[in-house]
């Protein structure tokens, strides 16, 4: 099968790698039907994340048709749509108990495309495929469900759910990308009295307005003291981080106001300055998390009933093959005005 494969820093290719196979009882292998790529994957590229090792696949946002399973597998079975969890689940250890599966101590967490082949790939095999796949109704498309294995239970639980934002919440979003529009999103689910989006390119502030933002700010202004002018001279109720870089993780610290919650939902390769010398007085509380995707059947319910509407945040469309220029349009965002790419099989 074809797959794109990670050789180190900077070097990706689409190569031919041996199919999967069946390893584990709780093992499903799955036909890839639609996939997309995610901000991680970048950071991946950079280096940032270097318990990745050259020769893995990457890839954990997918869509695919059960092609087999093992003999302890009973809730899939061969020919079911399912969505595939960013997020593997044992399903027997103290934090898979607690519903804190990116944590999960029996061999899941975040391990497709990290620690183990993932789902970039003609086929993929998924460990507790019982707990970490999602049967989809028909009504719900490939391209629908994509937005679910990742973007918006992560902004969900990470941003939202973290940060305990409230009706009348001023809440600020700083980076419009998926993760922060997906951030928007679901924070109108709570009746905020505002939602603020900041983000330097023109075509992202676009989106945020698009998805619910009441202003969108270009970083370039005096962020603090237009926030601060906006909610009487107090700040932000919230300020959710998601970019992954020191200057937007700081300016979050900066624009929340005494009391208030920063969450930081973005991936971070290089340490940011905590100025606690300002905030411990502040009482500030600050969240981080990696997704656990315990929120998915419940936006899963959501997306069939037409509460949620992803249907803009794929902006550009390649078939499987065409991953290396899927690749290279999505990091280009500024050039492209791409949010997510989505690659289908068909």
């Amino acid at each position: 099968m074809k797959a794109l494969v990670y050789h180190g820093p900077g070097k990706r290719s689409w190569d031919e790698v041996p199919d999967p196979k069946i390893q584990d009882p709780g093992d499903a292998v799955i036909r890839v039907d639609a996939v997309t790529i995610c901000g991680t994957d970048l950071h991946i590229l950079k280096g940032d994340v270097p318990t990745v090792e050259p020769g893995r696949i990457l890839g954990h946002e997918a869509v695919g048709t059960i092609q087999e399973t093992g003999p302890s597998v009973t809730t899939v079975r061969p020919g079911d749509r399912v969505l595939i969890s960013c997020i593997t689940a044992c399903g027997r250890c103290r934090f898979c108990r607690e519903a804190a599966y990116g944590q999960c101590l029996g061999g899941g967490g975040w391990i497709l495309g990290h620690r183990i082949d993932g789902v970039q790939a003609e086929y993929v095999r998924v460990p507790f495929a019982d707990t970490s796949t999602h049967p989809l109704p028909d009504q719900v498309t490939n391209e629908q469900a994509l937005m679910l294995a990742d973007i918006l239970p992560t902004s969900y639980e990470v941003g939202i759910l973290n940060s305990r934002v409230t009706p009348g919440d001023v809440v600020a979003v700083i980076g419009a990308g998926p993760i922060g529009l997906a951030a928007i999103l679901t924070a109108r689910l709570f009746s905020p009295s505002r939602i603020i989006a900041v983000d330097p390119a023109p075509a992202r502030r676009e989106a945020a307005l698009q998805h619910g933002a009441h202003l969108a700010l270009d970083p370039g202004e005096d962020i603090t003291a237009r926030i601060t002018e906006l909610t009487d001279g107090l700040g932000a109720d919230v300020a959710i981080e998601a970019v992954g870089i020191p200057a937007t993780f700081e300016m979050c610290t900066r624009i929340v106001r005494p009391g208030g919650r920063v969450a930081n939902v973005g991936v971070h390769g290089s340490p940011a300055t905590l100025h606690l010398e300002d905030l411990w007085i502040k009482n500030i509380t600050i969240t981080t998390g990696l997704v656990d995707t315990h929120s998915t059947p419940t936006l899963l319910r959501m997306l069939a009933a037409g509460q949620l509407d992803v249907s803009s945040f794929a902006t550009h469309r390649f078939e499987l093959q065409d991953m290396q220029k899927a690749y290279d349009v999505f990091e280009r965002p500024s050039e492209t005005g791409a949010l997510k790419v989505a690659l289908s099989a068909n």
